[in-house]
């Protein structure tokens, strides 16, 4: 619905044109960034599945792994060889997916070895390093979901836009645009009929 209060002047519908011209353009370039960030959302939600197979596996495979090394060193042992537990922290910094500001994770890890690889089996340091390998996936998995929720709060904010554009700004613009033309050809045409009565008027008296 356009605008009560537009003025039918050619000035004005130079004006809305040019309104016009900006919001088509804007849209087309929101539509863009949508279809843009879906791909990079997609592409996503197939990495996060991925990895957490991945962890999955891996967890059953730590499992056994400590089953089988506490059954070779019994629990006292194990427990034993464990301390110091390593140093686990997570480092954040920020990178951009498609111009939205996502967390980047690295995980610091520092390992404080309490056995011998002398005195202990070798399943311990296989059992050790699968539990690493999770920690480090756990991290990536963390980081992929906080930039898909990131990503499909961006998505729903620019399909509003699209919408908003395509379907009520664009729309009103347009109808405003033809309003004040079909009133600036009302105008023409009644000036010239004025006109025309004028000329018929002059002819008359003389």
């Amino acid at each position: 619905m356009r605008a009560t209060n537009i003025k039918a002047t050619r000035m004005e519908l130079l004006n809305q044109r040019k309104r016009l011209r900006v919001a088509r353009r804007g849209h087309d370039l929101l539509k863009d960034k949508r279809d843009d960030l879906m791909k990079h959302f997609l592409g996503m939600i197939e990495a996060v599945l991925s990895l957490r197979r991945g962890v999955e596996e891996k967890l059953e495979q730590g499992y056994r792994s400590a089953i089988k090394t506490e059954a070779l060193m019994g629990e006292k042992r194990l427990n034993a060889a464990l301390y110091p537990r390593p140093v686990l922290e997570v480092e954040v910094e920020t990178s951009h997916i498609g111009g939205v500001p996502v967390p980047k994770l690295r995980l610091l890890y520092e390992e404080k070895r309490g056995y011998s690889l002398s005195t202990t089996p070798a399943e311990l340091d296989r059992m050790t390093s699968i539990f690493k390998d999770i920690a480090a996936d756990l991290v990536k998995l963390a980081e992929a979901e906080r930039a898909i929720a990131l990503l499909s709060v961006e998505i729903e904010r620019t399909r509003r836009r699209v919408n908003a554009l395509e379907h009520i700004v664009i729309p009103q613009i347009e109808d405003t645009v033809r309003y004040i033309y079909m009133k600036l050809e009302e105008m023409e045409r009644s000036n010239f009929y004025t006109l025309m009565r004028f000329k018929q008027m002059a002819e008359a008296s003389q």
